[in-house]
């Protein structure tokens, strides 16, 4: 059987072929290469200045091609993309021979994770332009991510004060020590390495005082001495250092029209935030917004209820496996006029207190004995004082909401495969796990990067490449 074998890699030719001709029409880069070319520096906050004295900097479009190209196949790292400058021809014809090192790339980054955070917002309103997001039905989803820090680096007022304690211990003992050196053992040097050990002791003594006078000032819970923009995140994989990365995708085809990172370790706070957020850039409010139960807080839901806009979300209690309880609160009635509820056996619970903390009205049994004397004691309720009830400020918004989620299911059912799978392509396809800058501006400016990637693999499998590159160009 006859083989076949390569040319001669050390033979020169007569005339070498352009780079261009190594990078077919339908390669993906060349959508990628084509995209930053179509991007409105300006509006990014990128100031390109020719004339610009001293040193020459590398062009911005080039080293921003570099970044979004390089997510696009998982490489995240400024060194490997350096190596990749040298080593894979697609790098090299995006870069057009330009080798920059991994310090001008990481500097690049670092330095512009403002104009890069807007590099997203361009996309969408190029995607709206073209059609490809209608701004009708809205998905929310979140997803946590771990920080560039670590969770050992995480302080609160209890493990402040267990330091602190612990410190004072020693720098009291070193000081009980100085007490029984002799003047003999001063010329064998252990007095010398007592003071050193005593001045780093009250070096780091000063440290975890300045922690925890930030956790007092700020009214922090914790934070974190490596990014204290970070949070402590809890997850599957257990507590770790980290933000909340937010996605809104559009119904029409899965686009994302805004990616944003909190540092929260919930989502109760975020439904109303962003989905206005997409609302700006899509330039009027959108029909239905929907997300999981994970939002369910009715404070925020009513927020954008009040806009006319449907708002899709299961309560906690909707979503949960357990067995309805015959006597859950569900089953009590409610009387709006005379402002109390009856239970299941028609025994009135009337308003008691406000509970302040919770903005709940407290409504209980006035004669507890008629709890005791019910044949339902123990099921019902354990209390010694009879069964109590609580009720929302907002209740009517709430069973407003959950009427609502009950009547569009179908709606909810889209959301797993249009809110959730951006999250599983940057997981698995981008291979990102966690953030590589620090501060919310940094992780902001790779969660729009990662975004923005998304979006151009759902516009390439919409369009193709050459047709893309055609559209971006014009």
């Amino acid at each position: 059987m006859a083989y076949r074998y390569g040319n001669n890699r050390y033979q020169r030719e007569l005339m070498p072929e352009s780079i261009d001709e190594y990078i077919k029409e339908d390669d993906p880069v060349r959508a990628y290469d084509a995209f930053i070319e179509a991007l409105d520096l300006g509006k990014l906050g990128i100031t390109l200045d020719p004339n610009k004295r001293g040193n020459p900097e590398y062009q911005p479009r080039v080293m921003l091609k570099l970044l979004v190209y390089g997510t696009s196949y998982g490489i995240h790292s400024s060194r490997k993309l350096e190596r990749a400058l040298y080593h894979n021809f697609s790098f090299i014809w995006l870069a057009q021979g330009l080798k920059p090192d991994h310090k001008t790339i990481a500097e690049f980054r670092r330095r512009n994770t403002k104009a890069i955070a807007q590099v997203l917002k361009q996309c969408a309103l190029l995607c709206i332009r073209l059609n490809l997001i209608e701004g009708n039905t809205l998905f929310l989803d979140g997803s946590k991510i771990r920080a560039n820090a670590s969770i050992s680096n995480s302080w609160d007022k209890k493990k402040v004060e267990k330091v602190l304690k612990r410190i004072d211990c020693r720098i009291n003992e070193i000081l009980q020590e100085y007490d029984l050196i002799d003047d003999a053992e001063e010329e064998n040097g252990s007095l010398v390495t007592m003071e050193s050990e005593l001045k780093n002791q009250r070096v780091l003594k000063a440290k975890v005082e300045g922690i925890l006078k930030e956790l007092e000032e700020q009214e922090l819970k914790s934070v974190n001495t490596t990014d204290p923009a970070c949070t402590r995140i809890n997850s599957l994989h257990g507590s770790n250092a980290g933000y909340s990365m937010q996605n809104v995708v559009d119904e029409k085809h899965g686009l994302i029209i805004i990616s944003d990172v909190a540092s929260v370790n919930n989502d109760l706070t975020q439904f109303a935030l962003q989905i206005d957020k997409a609302n700006r850039v899509l330039g009027s409010n959108c029909k239905i917004a929907c997300a999981d139960s994970g939002y369910a807080s009715t404070d925020e839901l009513e927020k954008i209820d009040k806009k006319g806009i449907l708002v899709v979300v299961p309560s906690q209690r909707q979503v949960s496996d357990k067995k309805p309880n015959p006597f859950a609160k569900k089953h009590f009635t409610y009387h709006d006029e005379g402002d109390y509820y009856t239970c299941p056996e028609g025994h009135r619970l009337t308003f008691s207190r406000l509970n302040k903390k919770k903005e709940e009205r407290v409504y209980f049994i006035t004669d507890k004995r008629i709890c005791f004397s019910c044949p339902h004691l123990g099921i019902c309720t354990r209390s010694k004082s009879g069964r109590i009830v609580t009720r929302l400020h907002n209740e009517k918004v709430r069973e407003k909401l959950e009427a609502q989620y009950e009547s569009n299911k179908e709606i909810y059912k889209k959301r797993k495969e249009k809110a959730e799978h951006p999250f599983g392509h940057i997981k698995r396809n981008l291979s990102f796990s966690s953030f590589l800058l620090r501060g919310l501006d940094g992780v902001r400016a790779e969660a729009s990067i990662l975004a923005t990637c998304f979006n151009l693999r759902r516009m390439i499998t919409i369009f193709g490449v050459p047709k893309l590159v055609q559209i971006l160009r014009t």
